[in-house]
């Protein structure tokens, strides 16, 4: 069996695979976030991972009357670029800035005069810089600093490492020279693994805790994007991967040479000579929940959300939702934007407002996507995964506003069967993850644009992008008086 763990934002899971690819089991547990002093501090208590990790093994072993005995291989992958600072013990010294966490606005300043290239507050050198700037004692008592996944295989091996999903990502994380002129200390950042490494064995204590075999094999899956990458099989030029759930990632396999637009990242895929063309967009999903939350007031369930969006027709009735309730990062990057109805009114109910809200995520993705079509990078086809991927009204309403057809692969849980293909591989079961990924990636449902739709969404559309521009100061106005008040 394989052991395949992905710890995300808003919750984990893991899963068991048979060696032919087939899931024996999947426990899922929710995780615990937190709000800091302002809209841009978005953080998680690495114990919350803990805690979860332990409970998803136990809930696969329960029941099986050899445990996981028979376990061949353990693959690891989790959200980022989110940081934090542990000490000799590994004990956390401080709550993870996630990769919505955008506080690290002035570091990223002094690392553009630093270094002559910019980097958004969300990664994980700005952040490493607050910690320095603003933490000084814990800075000076930090033994490392860490992401998500490798803090979880830290817990199973007692060994720090840091993912390093390709040669190039080093630019996004961190290298020598970066380090050097920004005056962090070398020490405190972990070796690089490649995607596909051994970490190590699972050790005495994580197999006398947790019930695992000592000695297993726990494999570097990489950033839950990465996996998730592999996981729909988006390794061809021109498909891209549409990660949904908490936030909304547009990621575009491409032969390199196109021209470069800076509202864009463009790394190396996992799959040579590609390229990694995308767009993370930072809280459309989550717009989902905190319309439920504080809208609603709990008072409905997503079930009762979708089933409120059905009864508006396409287009909200001339309403429009700005999403950018933890700023925004592609295309914008603006960590000062804020969300907003656009153009309420006595006619506008309550379906109105959730179509709106959720059309606003069809909007997102359509900026990253024309903005990518712009430099020659056209999507033919997206293939969508996470929990909302099995959503008929959703994944509707994203083929509509994106005129893409939208592919829904068997297995929804992509970063799991993404980790499934690096295990395989490593095993030797595989060439590489790419090969493993045309075997087992199968695609099942296919959602096509409505033509009748597209004069509409084009027009709300381009009101869509107007708004923000014609907003942005505004939202940088009322930024400055949050900053201000939080300080009072």
């Amino acid at each position: 069996m394989i052991l395949a763990i992905d710890i995300g934002t808003t919750s984990a899971k893991a899963a068991l695979f048979d060696l032919g690819g087939r899931c024996l089991a999947l426990e899922r547990r929710s995780i615990q976030g937190r709000m800091g002093n302002s809209p841009l501090e978005q953080e998680i208590d690495p114990r919350e991972w803990k805690r979860a990790l332990y409970e998803l093994v136990a809930g696969l072993s329960s029941g099986r009357s050899s445990g996981l005995s028979d376990l061949r291989c353990i693959a690891v992958s989790g959200n980022g670029p989110t940081l934090f600072p542990v000490d000799e013990a590994g004990e956390p010294l401080y709550r993870a800035l996630t990769w919505m966490d955008r506080r690290a606005f002035e570091e990223s300043k002094e690392l553009k005069v630093a270094l002559g290239r910019e980097l958004d507050p969300a990664f994980n050198l700005p952040k490493a810089l607050w910690f320095k700037n603003h933490r000084e004692a814990i800075y000076a008592g930090t033994r490392y600093f860490a992401s998500c996944p490798e803090y979880i295989c830290a817990l199973l091996t007692g060994r720090w490492v840091s993912f390093l999903p390709a040669p190039g990502y080093e630019a996004i994380i961190w290298d020598d020279r970066s380090l050097d002129l920004l005056g962090l200390d070398k020490e405190k950042f972990p070796p690089f693994l490649p995607l596909g490494a051994v970490v190590g064995g699972v050790s005495d204590p994580a197999a006398a805790t947790m019930g695992l075999p000592k000695g297993t094999p726990v494999v570097a899956g990489g950033p839950d994007f990465i996996v998730s990458l592999i996981g729909t099989a988006t390794t061809s030029p021109r498909r891209a991967c549409n990660r949904s759930g908490t936030s909304e990632g547009i990621n575009l396999c491409w032969e390199k040479g196109l021209p470069r637009h800076k509202g864009l990242l463009y790394m190396p895929h996992v799959v040579a000579p590609y390229e990694n063309i995308s767009g993370v967009i930072s809280s459309s999903g989550r717009a989902l929940t905190w319309y439920m939350e504080k809208v609603q007031k709990a008072s409905i369930d997503q079930g009762e959300f979708f089933a409120l969006v059905s009864k508006a027709s396409a287009g909200a009735e001339g309403l429009i939702f700005l999403p950018y309730l933890a700023g925004e990062r592609a295309p914008i990057w603006d960590p000062k934007a804020r969300a907003c109805f656009i153009g309420l009114s006595l006619r506008h109910g309550g379906a109105e407002m959730a179509r709106a809200v959720l059309e606003s995520i069809g909007f997102a993705m359509r900026d990253v996507m024309e903005l990518m079509a712009s430099t020659g990078a056209k999507v033919a086809e997206l293939r969508v995964t996470g929990q909302p991927s099995g959503n008929a009204v959703l994944n509707r309403i994203k083929a509509d506003i994106t005129q893409v057809p939208i592919r829904v692969p068997e297995f929804k849980e992509a970063e799991l069967l993404g980790d499934l293909c690096v295990a395989l591989t490593a095993l030797g079961q595989f060439p590489d993850p790419a090969t493993a990924a045309e075997s087992l990636v199968i695609i099942n449902e296919c959602y096509e644009p409505d033509p009748l739709l597209k004069d509409l969404y084009d027009e709300l559309f381009g009101l869509y992008r107007r708004s923000y521009r014609s907003l942005k100061d505004v939202f940088s106005g009322l930024s400055e008086l949050s900053r201000k008040s939080g300080e009072m």
